[in-house]
């Protein structure tokens, strides 16, 4: 497979299944930036990890890639006439997103309570969480957006938001796990 095909150099790019659409196109911003959050991922995967986070991190970049898969296929090219799929891609389930609602669930309990609202950082590794959860917010976003303006399967708005949830609690296990503190906003308080 050449990494040069030059059929993206007037600004188009193909979906899944052939259909030209330009580069800007909110189909193409959208799995764009789940990409740029499976790179954030790996970016955070690469770092210090127990094995169960580094194992977890894994498992939602593949996820990603099928929601990546999922976005580039145009509702029309989804199924035939008959009903049946068209394209054989995988697909995110709610198996995923319970996956997904356990882990937040088994760190929450390693945890103690939120008083207030947590600044991001505190240690590298714990930004680069937070970066992820950002990015994972933002493609959340742009996914909502795109459904009201072409059916997407929901599952994946249920997805991200979930996994930002998730990486909002890593970062929070990060905290501790890299024997930082977690830095309160307190408002009122002068910098």
């Amino acid at each position: 497979m050449k990494i040069y095909t030059k059929t993206g150099d007037k600004g188009k790019t193909s979906l899944y299944g052939g259909t030209r659409v330009l580069k800007n196109d909110l189909r193409i911003e959208t799995y764009g930036t789940i990409d740029e959050l499976n790179a954030n991922i790996g970016l955070l995967k690469d770092q210090k990890n127990d094995a169960k986070t580094t194992t977890t991190l894994l498992k939602v970049q593949n996820e990603l890639f099928t929601i990546g898969a999922m976005l580039a296929t145009p509702p029309e090219k989804e199924k035939l006439k008959n009903g049946k799929k068209r394209l054989n891609i995988p697909e995110i389930s709610e198996i995923n997103i319970q996956f997904l609602e356990q882990e937040i669930d088994t760190i929450e309990k390693q945890l103690p309570p939120m008083t207030h609202f947590i600044l991001p950082g505190g240690h590298q590794t714990v930004s680069f969480c937070h970066i992820a959860r950002c990015v994972c917010r933002r493609a959340e976003r742009l996914t909502v957006h795109l459904h009201l303006k072409e059916p997407i399967n929901e599952i994946i708005i249920r997805y991200l938001n979930r996994l930002s949830d998730y990486l909002f609690v890593l970062a929070r296990k990060l905290t501790i796990d890299n024997q930082a503190k977690e830095i309160p906003w307190l408002p009122n308080e002068k910098s």
